[in-house]
């Protein structure tokens, strides 16, 4: 009963972060940065941000069937976060476009991320 309680608690708090970081990133000028986002004249932008969503969705997965602990969840997050970010400053500094070298780089985030992903989630199972 704890172990469902708790995991329903992540999920939540899960679901919660990922809207207030959708939520700001709406609120800034560079609103097409974020999971989620499309946005038909920015191939780049739309590129990373499809590697985001589906980043997020393996992370609620990994919480979901309790591969991922909530400290590893919360580091995970903290990383797309930072990512989020990242893309919201390449996009400012470039009227809200990202160039070719911005986007090398982000998805050079985004694979570290993915490998931190899948070691957290793979690590659970033999602990």
């Amino acid at each position: 009963m704890t172990n469902k309680v708790t995991k329903s608690l992540l999920i939540l708090a899960v679901g919660g972060l990922m809207s207030v970081g959708a939520a700001a990133a709406q609120q800034e000028k560079t609103s097409g940065a974020g999971p989620n986002k499309v946005d038909p004249a920015h191939p780049r932008v739309n590129q990373v941000n499809r590697r985001e969503t589906h980043q997020q969705q393996r992370i609620a997965n990994g919480v979901k069937s309790g591969q991922l602990t909530p400290g590893e969840t919360k580091r995970m997050e903290r990383g797309e976060q930072r990512l989020q970010n990242n893309e919201k400053k390449d996009m400012a500094k470039d009227n809200g476009h990202l160039t070719k070298q911005d986007q090398r780089q982000l998805n050079k985030e985004a694979s570290h991320m993915s490998k931190r992903i899948y070691k957290d989630k793979h690590n659970a199972n033999t602990n």
